[in-house]
């Protein structure tokens, strides 16, 4: 098992909390050096303290990944702090939205969910697929969801976002394969963080959603382990909760039942406009 994921020079976008923080501490403890970005400054402060004290290195840049120059800053940055180019991209930058059905969640919604959770992905393999082509080592982890596939109700420009996420690593990980770099893509379903916060998710649908995340969902640390040994291993795919592997095995096997099912549990949601 090749171990990318040890001593490695790696970004990690939207690092200031949650699964980001997570997946920058826990290359920390392997001995990485890593380039921690967001736009919350006293978070990304905080994640360079828990990197070092982890036993890594870590250097805090703040980037929108949703801005094309952000991201090419980002690359530099990185290059210039590393002294080349960083060998692990991982596009984990993300914003939870929903609540509301199509034609009633605002445009505004829509772009600004697609911005940073399609778009900023795209740009991060956009910048940084060439200078690991050029390497001909590395690897990339985009962080999607399992909203990607199981596209509930009322979460559409979430869901969509995510769904571009698979497809693009799928896409990347054709175009890539045979150069000695790896794509990866991790679908969770609830992991306890800070995404339920978000400012596009309905107060309803939020609540719900981190009660269901309390009870069952995993800690972003263990995701974090998960998704940096699938990568080692050379997965594609990582669904690290048995929910999440549920809903994967039963969308495909029987795609049209599975949409009437999530139809009905639709039906059952409570209206937010009431």
């Amino acid at each position: 098992m090749a171990r990318r994921t040890t001593n490695a020079s790696a970004v990690v976008t939207g690092a200031a909390s949650g699964i980001g923080r997570a997946l920058a501490r826990e290359l920390g403890k392997r001995g990485g050096r890593v380039v921690c970005a967001d736009i919350d400054e006293v978070g990304l402060k905080e994640t360079v303290v828990a990197v070092e004290a982890a036993g890594g290195e870590a250097l805090a840049t703040t980037c929108d990944v949703a801005e094309l120059a952000d991201v090419q800053q980002l690359h530099d940055t990185a290059v210039d702090w590393i002294g080349h180019a960083p060998r692990l991209v991982i596009n984990n930058a993300g914003i939870g939205a929903g609540g509301h059905p199509v034609g009633e969640a605002p445009l505004s919604e829509w772009q600004r969910t697609l911005g940073i959770n399609l778009w900023g992905v795209i740009h991060g393999c956009h910048v940084f697929t060439p200078t690991l082509r050029e390497a001909g080592a590395g690897g990339i982890i985009n962080v999607a969801s399992a909203a990607g596939f199981t596209a509930a109700p009322r979460m559409a420009a979430y869901n969509v976002s995510k769904a571009g996420v698979v497809s693009l690593s799928e896409t990347l990980a054709a175009e890539l394969d045979g150069t000695g770099i790896k794509v990866t893509v991790l679908c969770p379903t609830f992991v306890r963080t800070n995404i339920f916060e978000g400012e596009l998710i309905e107060a309803g649908a939020a609540g719900m959603a981190r009660r269901i995340a309390g009870i069952a969902g995993f800690s972003p640390e263990r995701v974090a382990r998960m998704t940096l040994d699938a990568h080692d291993r050379g997965r594609l795919y990582v669904v690290p909760q048995p929910d999440a592997q549920l809903l994967w095995r039963t969308k495909r096997l029987a795609p049209g039942a599975y949409t009437k099912g999530a139809g009905l549990l639709g039906r059952f949601l409570p209206d937010p406009s009431a």
